[in-house]
């Protein structure tokens, strides 16, 4: 629970950052950090101003430390009321590279990207012609790419700000922002955990949407690849991959999964990435992530 903000109170902890007993400096740093967000302009200030290296450290760390435990907070609060909305999660996990993201202005751009798919959208249209236009807006309008896989992986196309800046993005923030705007517009179109690649799956539009997780196989109607346009395949196709990856066939290889579960699977990914990267740091932080939210 954050502490009522005092700004005397906060200013006079703040200033003994440097205390040497660290007993008392854990005391203070605690106090701190029960202030929470409210206490980052001032510790940002502080820092800017630091005179020495222990100084600037114990300061970085209290502001990544209060952005983390922030951030787990509103995850969790996410998991608990708002699961419904995958977006909100998006740009949640963004501020974890991106901490002032700017969350307002790139919801009006996912907004506007909905509105666009919308007045080209019509109920009469079949499967198959809704999915020719929602891939009209979102790859020839709206220009979104994916990253050739040849590149290595970028942490930055894992984030929603940076796929709105570049339009280039990998398969799963591609097939983030996909369903959301499908299912804005009552499209059910659900992620698909494939090992290795994360697909999408058009589901039989005939009955009222239902959860991802009430869905059979037999109620798939396609499936499609984000990464490459919204290029339609079949589940023959699923077989072929997976038996190229020399795994055992899952039949969640086939189904939809939840908001729920397409997080713990961006969680994963980052994880990996960072861990490839030698941020071991970041590394554990996103597997606490994981494991508060499992």
């Amino acid at each position: 629970m954050q502490a009522k903000v005092s700004e005397k109170e906060l200013s006079a902890l703040v200033s003994m950052i440097d205390e040497p007993n660290e007993v008392v400096f854990a005391t203070i740093r605690k106090k701190i950090e029960d202030y929470g967000p409210a206490a980052i302009p001032l510790l940002e200030d502080a820092w800017m101003n630091a005179f020495s290296d222990e100084q600037s450290g114990r300061l970085e760390e209290l502001i990544d430390d209060i952005r983390f435990n922030d951030l787990s907070h509103e995850l969790l609060n996410w998991k608990d009321k708002h699961q419904e909305d995958l977006l909100q999660a998006f740009a949640l996990l963004t501020r974890f590279r991106f901490p002032d993201f700017d969350g307002a202005r790139y919801m009006e751009q996912v907004e506007r990207l909905k509105r666009d798919a919308w007045l080209e959208m019509n109920d009469e249209l079949t499967a198959l012609e809704k999915t020719k236009v929602l891939n009209h807006i979102f790859y020839d309008v709206w220009g979104f790419r994916g990253l050739s896989p040849r590149r290595k992986i970028s942490l930055n196309s894992y984030f929603l700000n940076e796929l709105m800046d570049t339009k280039k993005g990998n398969a799963l923030s591609l097939g983030i922002l996909y369903t959301v705007v499908a299912q804005s517009l009552n499209i059910p179109v659900f992620g698909v955990d494939l090992p290795m690649h994360f697909v999408l799956a058009y589901m039989d539009d005939i009955i009222p949407v239902k959860p991802a997780g009430s869905y059979g196989k037999d109620e798939v109607l396609f499936y499609l690849n984000a990464m490459n346009k919204g290029a339609i395949f079949t589940a023959n196709e699923i077989d072929q991959f997976v038996k190229r990856l020399k795994t055992d066939m899952r039949e969640e290889f086939y189904l939809p999964i939840n908001n729920l579960g397409v997080v713990r699977r961006l969680l994963r990914e980052l994880a990996a990435v960072y861990k490839n990267e030698g941020e071991q740091g970041k590394t554990d932080e996103l597997q606490k992530l994981l494991a508060a939210i499992d």
